[in-house]
């Protein structure tokens, strides 16, 4: 069965062969994450470990909501030596 879908008043085909594609980089690239290497001790490994279990999202992506809503709260770290 043939469908008629039309894309900004063209008709679309059926298939298309990705195969002749050329790719090219992605525009929002530097948009995206960043990779980073943190040493973090393993309770806080662990614990973001089981909330993201919990929560089934990657762990990794739960450090970063964490990390992001520190940053958007402008939250301050107070730390005290003793």
């Amino acid at each position: 069965m043939k469908r008629n879908i039309m894309h900004k008043g063209k008709k679309m085909k059926d298939e298309y062969d990705l195969s002749t594609m050329k790719s090219r980089p992605n525009p929002y690239a530097k948009q995206l994450k960043k990779q980073v290497t943190m040493r973090l001790e393993e309770e806080v490994i662990d614990y973001f470990k089981s909330m993201s279990e919990r929560a089934g999202i990657p762990y990794q992506s739960l450090i970063n909501l964490y990390l992001k809503d520190c940053v958007r709260s402008r939250r301050q770290l107070t730390m005290a030596w003793e």
